[in-house]
């Protein structure tokens, strides 16, 4: 009996899971009939694909060209005319010349893009002028005529004269920066001012307007823009003491904490990573009670003395990472940063047995790690000044060379502190409202505030100390400093200066021109294109989580950075000194503002713009982005240059782009 034929054994096909090249099986597959045909239809679809292609092309080319009707237009005398010539074709074709024939002299056309310019004056009397422009692609043209008729300005009914108020700055204004009114003292700060200034001659400038104030006083408290509502608002106010409110509004705002906080955490020096190694949990919590302290209004003093004065773990007592945050943990290396950020003075050039006296102070400061990872206990230790054998003198002195004594149950700290923050210590509050006034006015009343010194005097010892005073009869309340300082007339000076010369900026004759810190800039362009921004730390463990949405103002740890920052001058916090915030502006800058995919991308995608664009009507978009980028609204001059080129998507995102770009954004005046 002949066996039934056995069916062939089914091929092997190996699979290949990395998606490579497939290998070949050992049975040779048979071709299906069918692929053939396939083949033949795909090949046949793409040659009328392609053929349909070269059909559409040829249309194209064989459109005919022509410019789409253009109505007459209408302008009043002296305004200037921009107008962009529509054509069949749309923006997009290319190859597309323009030229302006049959019009006045002065008028001329973008020769690319279409545009007719026309800046009208006196030397054009009013009536109707002809203007014809040619389109020309390849070997097609078109060519289109319209008339613009030029008018004058209406006559004001007869009426008394507008009465601007001292804070209002008229539309159209050729200076948006100041009023015409004269500066007039407002308080004691003033009277010291301008009797200085009397005293040299200088004059003062003028008061400023109110949206560089606006705009200036968000800045300084606040450390970022005011949205374009607030601004409106602020603007459109006419209430005689609406400064006043605003700064009382801006005081109790928790961005102020925020700001204050990160300028405190640069003259404390919070960084987790080398060389001050406080290590993220330690940073974070030592950021929190700052910014906590701030926002509670801790009065100085007592926020001081609880830095100098603390013992306890570096996670759950934040104030002893005062002691941690320091690249050297010697009683002399110490007294130096007490020195510098409580006292204003540099001890590199104190004689050594000067400092060695202040250092007793602190030679009982003793560290005790746990077993938490990078956790440690800051102790009043009474035995460590007599097992170092290179222990500071026996004797404390005081830094004003009084001597000092120490009892065995009492922590040399305490002793310190109560001498420094002592109402009759003028180096306690003679620093602080120095600092603060650095802070507002861009220029210490002693310049640099961290360099205190006989032979560094202050410009204006009779301000410095009724300022220091007046913080003694606050109760140490910075707030009241701040407030006292932003109603001065001296504070809402126009940074136009009447008076040329260094002298006439050492005593505070105009506000301080000053860029804006980088922290400042990068919030302030994610605010205006309702962007975020990523940061990165270079400590590995723990982790550490940066919400996306979180301001560059608010972050915790100096270690927690990206290249913008970086770029822009941001401190390092290694030494505590206000020198190291670097606030030039250079070419770096420069090109990424211009060039870089980073902010254009920001622009052109930024939910922020895109809102304003569609929620804004045609001739108020440029008002918007100004309100928006430099919170104020267009002079006349400017409206009639850059109105119509927010008229369209992509030409609001170049305005937007240019005013990101200018000295007025980029600086606080």
């Amino acid at each position: 009996m002949v066996p039934a034929p056995k069916d062939p054994e089914p091929p092997v096909i190996s699979v290949n899971v990395n998606q490579t090249t497939p290998r070949y099986s050992r049975y040779a597959r048979k071709r299906s009939p069918y692929v053939a045909w396939v083949v033949a239809g795909a090949f046949g679809g793409l040659l009328l694909g392609l053929g349909g292609i070269g059909w559409w092309m040829l249309g194209r080319n064989a459109q005919s060209l022509t410019i789409l009707p253009v109505a007459d237009q209408e302008i009043i005398q002296g305004q200037t005319l921009f107008l962009e010539i529509p054509t069949s074709l749309g923006k997009q074709a290319g190859g597309l010349s323009y030229k302006l024939a049959d019009a006045p002299t002065d008028a001329t056309i973008d020769a690319r893009r279409g545009v007719v310019s026309w800046p009208t004056g006196e030397i054009h009397p009013p009536g109707d002028y002809r203007f014809t422009v040619t389109a020309s692609a390849a070997n097609r043209s078109a060519e289109q005529t319209f008339v613009v008729r030029v008018s004058k300005a209406p006559l004001m009914p007869d009426s008394e004269p507008t009465d601007f108020s001292v804070h209002e700055t008229p539309t159209g204004q050729d200076n948006p920066f100041e009023t015409a009114e004269e500066p007039k003292p407002k308080g004691k700060i003033d009277e010291f001012v301008f009797a200085k200034l009397k005293e040299l001659k200088i004059e003062p400038a003028n008061p400023c307007s109110d949206g560089a104030f606006l705009r200036r006083v968000y800045l300084d408290t606040l450390g970022t823009l005011p949205t374009a509502e607030e601004a409106r608002r602020f603007l459109e106010d006419a209430s005689p003491d609406k400064r006043a409110k605003l700064i009382d509004e801006l005081l109790e705002r928790p961005e102020f904490a925020d700001y204050l906080a990160m300028k405190w955490s640069d003259l404390l020096r919070v960084k987790a990573e080398f060389p001050i190694n406080l290590w993220p949990n330690a940073s974070q919590a030592y950021h929190h009670w700052i910014r906590t302290s701030i926002r509670e209004n801790m009065s100085y003093d007592r926020f001081v003395r609880e830095l100098l004065t603390a013992c306890g773990s570096n996670f759950r007592t934040p104030q002893v990472n005062f002691y941690r945050a320091l690249q050297s943990k010697e009683p002399s290396a110490i007294a130096g940063a007490v020195a510098l950020a409580f006292m204003g003075v540099r001890t590199d050039g104190w004689p050594k047995e000067r400092l060695d006296g202040m250092a007793v102070f602190f030679s009982q400061v003793g560290y005790k790690p746990t077993g938490e990872w990078k956790e440690e206990i800051i102790v009043w230790d009474p035995r460590k000044t007599k097992k170092d054998a290179d222990a500071p003198p026996v004797e404390p002195v005081f830094p004003d060379g009084t001597p000092a004594r120490l009892s065995p149950d009492k922590d040399p700290r305490e002793v310190f502190a109560d001498w420094l923050i002592d109402a009759k210590n003028p180096w306690f509050t003679r620093h602080i409202v120095n600092r603060v006034w650095y802070w507002l006015l861009g220029r210490g009343i002693v310049h640099e505030p961290d360099d205190i010194r006989p032979g560094n005097p202050a410009q204006n010892l009779e301000l410095l100390n009724w300022l220091a005073d007046e913080l003694v009869r606050a109760k140490y309340d910075l707030k009241h400093i701040y407030r006292v300082i932003l109603n001065s007339q001296t504070y809402q000076l126009s940074c136009v200066p009447k008076h040329e010369g260094s002298e006439a900026a050492a005593n505070f004759a105009c506000y301080s021109l000053r860029r804006l810190e980088a922290e400042v800039i990068l919030d302030a362009i994610c605010q205006i294109t309702g962007t975020t921004e990523s940061y990165s730390s270079m400590i590995p463990e723990p982790f550490t989580f940066v919400p996306e949405k979180q301001r560059s103002i608010t972050l915790p740890d100096g270690s927690i950075t990206s290249s913008v920052l970086e770029m822009f001058g941001r401190p390092p916090r290694d030494s505590g000194m206000e020198s190291e915030r670097n606030n030039r502006f250079n070419a770096a800058q420069a090109l990424h503002l211009l060039n870089s995919s980073h902010i254009l991308k920001k622009i052109r995608e930024g939910a922020r713009i895109k809102e304003l664009l569609e929620s804004t009507g045609e001739t108020e978009k440029a008002e918007a982005l100004y309100l928006t980028i430099l919170s104020r609204k267009p002079t006349e001059e400017e409206r009639n240059q850059v109105a119509w080129q927010a008229n369209s998507r992509g030409g609001a995102q170049d305005l937007a782009w240019a005013l990101i770009n200018s000295d007025e954004f980029l600086f606080k005046h």
